[in-house]
């Protein structure tokens, strides 16, 4: 029987082995992929220019380098769902429930859904149901746009290549630049807030959990009916989501 080797298509192999760079580096120049696969700069440009094409990378801010792109971002488990980060979750989501007395979320970002991954739910009798498993538009969360917050606007645009966004209720923000200007906000206060965005009468607060890349990124959410989470409550739900997520414990090893 032949060896599977040699049955290998040259440039898919190469294509192949620079998407899995993405897995180790945020972003890569093109000189980079060159020198980490071994093949010429001309050959990694035409490579990285195929990937952007096609949605699996994408143009850095500077212009210069290249990040992961919304269809590899996809492809990939979202963050969270590893036995490892759930234990760690554990007393995070503990302090969080029982600071806020709401239901609270960890939750990932794929493409532009987001996914609760794990949780604990309020034991008011009116509450915010815990949906784990369940994907919402990240655009109308404020789980999703503490995660969007993180990329950086090319990557953002990426995933919005259109103006016009999708609503969801009357207040959802239904175009990109507000989504780019409400980003800003959130990058420069710490915290996301959604006053009936995604759910009529449900009102949430998130800040950011784990993760230094796309690959590892969480959010930690607040979620409660509108009548207990007006501005005072969910800045006081944002304090409260901060102090537990800085009780994360470190990962193991």
């Amino acid at each position: 029987m032949a060896d599977a080797k040699s049955y290998i298509i040259e440039s898919l192999d190469t294509g192949l082995r620079l998407m899995r760079l993405f897995l180790t580096h945020d972003t890569l120049s093109v000189t980079d992929a060159a020198r980490e696969l071994g093949v010429a700069r001309s050959t990694a440009h035409r490579v990285l220019s195929t990937l952007e094409a096609r949605g699996f990378a994408t143009r850095d801010a500077s212009g210069r380098g290249y990040s992961a792109g919304p269809e590899l971002v996809t492809l990939g488990r979202p963050a969270g769902y590893g036995p490892e980060i759930r234990a760690r979750l554990r007393v995070v989501l503990d302090a969080a429930a029982t600071a806020t007395g709401e239901t609270i979320s960890a939750v990932a970002l794929i493409g532009d859904q987001v996914i609760i991954t794990d949780g604990r739910e309020s034991p008011h009798p009116v509450r915010a149901v815990l949906e784990t498993g369940r994907a919402h538009p990240a655009h109308a969360t404020s789980a999703g746009k503490v995660l969007l917050a993180q990329l950086t606007t090319e990557q953002v645009c990426a995933l919005y290549p259109e103006e016009r966004l999708p609503g969801v209720t009357t207040h959802t923000l239904v175009s990109r630049t507000a989504l780019l200007s409400e980003l800003a906000r959130v990058r420069a206060l710490g915290r996301a807030d959604s006053v009936g965005e995604s759910v009529w009468g449900m009102n949430a607060v998130a800040v950011p959990l784990a993760g230094h890349s796309w690959r590892d990124r969480l959010a930690l959410m607040a979620s409660m009916p509108a009548d207990r989470g007006g501005a005072s409550e969910l800045a006081r739900h944002a304090a409260a989501l901060r102090e537990a997520a800085g009780l994360l414990p470190p990962p193991a090893g």
